[in-house]
């Protein structure tokens, strides 16, 4: 019996692993690719590593554009939007899962509505409204009209309501106010949840698109999804210089892994200890 438990596990890690290198290959081939020239890439049978790694490629494609002024716009939009959305949907959660007030109810069901609404849906109005206001074309644009977002709500409300509403009740008792229950009690047991809501919102404002593209003129505001379309047309020559499209695309994306490496272990850890406080 317990030969067929170690196999049934020796199966499962070779399958996860499996899954593993299979979503890791495209992040490898187009790191790989940036090292090629454009002949290798295109030729057939594919090569794995170049035969002669052409690491200059890197900087050329970095010199070629201003990415350096993208990925700036990108990071600071990015965790500029992440902490606003943190402090605004904590608040609104905490309102929503241990607060009585009139229409709650109500309240909460047009939030859940607004969440079935698509974005592309208000992009008209939000124009209007950020033209009225001067905002266009401009760092608070893109940062205001993206600071409250219903999916980071709900996914708040839920981690809140999965926490003993004894617990809230006893710091009620103790005294402590409605902001001190919400970020020295809720905030400790719920931090996977807010660590996911901090990675989603920062790979969604990050890699945006077609909202800043709408809302901004300005060449030094663009982003970097819309700076590495911009190179592939001009200094990737609509793909006819694909290794520094790839280097371009490799470097750009960095950010992104090293946030994923650095909050993963929080979120495995915190997931466990939010588990371990529900069974207590």
């Amino acid at each position: 019996m317990q030969a067929w438990r170690n196999l049934g596990a020796t199966v499962q890690y070779l399958i996860v692993a499996a899954v593993a290198v299979l979503m890791a290959f495209p992040f490898y081939w187009m790191a790989t690719s940036a090292l090629k020239t454009n002949d290798e890439i295109w030729q057939f049978p594919p090569t794995f590593w170049p035969h002669e790694p052409l690491w200059h490629n890197f900087r050329e494609a970095w010199v070629a554009a201003p990415f350096a002024q993208y990925m700036f716009n990108s990071i600071f939009v990015a965790a500029t939007i992440v902490l606003i959305q943190v402090f605004n949907s904590g608040m609104m959660a905490y309102a929503l899962t241990h607060m009585k007030f009139r229409l709650k109810g109500i309240f909460a069901a047009a939030i859940l509505i607004g969440y079935m609404i698509p974005s592309t849906a208000v992009y008209l109005p939000g124009y209007v409204i950020l033209g009225k206001l001067q905002l266009l074309d401009s760092y608070a644009g893109l940062i205001l009209s993206n600071c409250v977002s219903v999916f980071s709500i709900f996914l708040i409300r839920q981690a809140f309501l999965q926490i003993s509403h004894e617990m809230i009740e006893a710091g009620r008792i103790d005294g402590a106010s409605h902001s001190r229950i919400l970020w020295t009690i809720l905030l400790p047991l719920t931090r996977s949840s807010f660590a996911v809501l901090a990675l989603i919102t920062f790979i969604e404002q990050y890699n945006n698109y077609f909202w800043p593209m709408l809302i901004t003129k300005d060449p030094n505001l663009q982003l970097v999804s819309a700076g590495l379309r911009s190179f592939f047309v001009e200094g990737g020559a609509y793909g006819l210089k694909w290794p520094l499209i790839m280097a371009a695309s490799a470097f750009t994306i960095a950010p992104l892994l090293v946030l994923f490496v650095l909050t993963q272990k929080t979120i495995i850890r915190s997931v466990n200890l939010t588990a371990g406080s529900s069974k207590g």
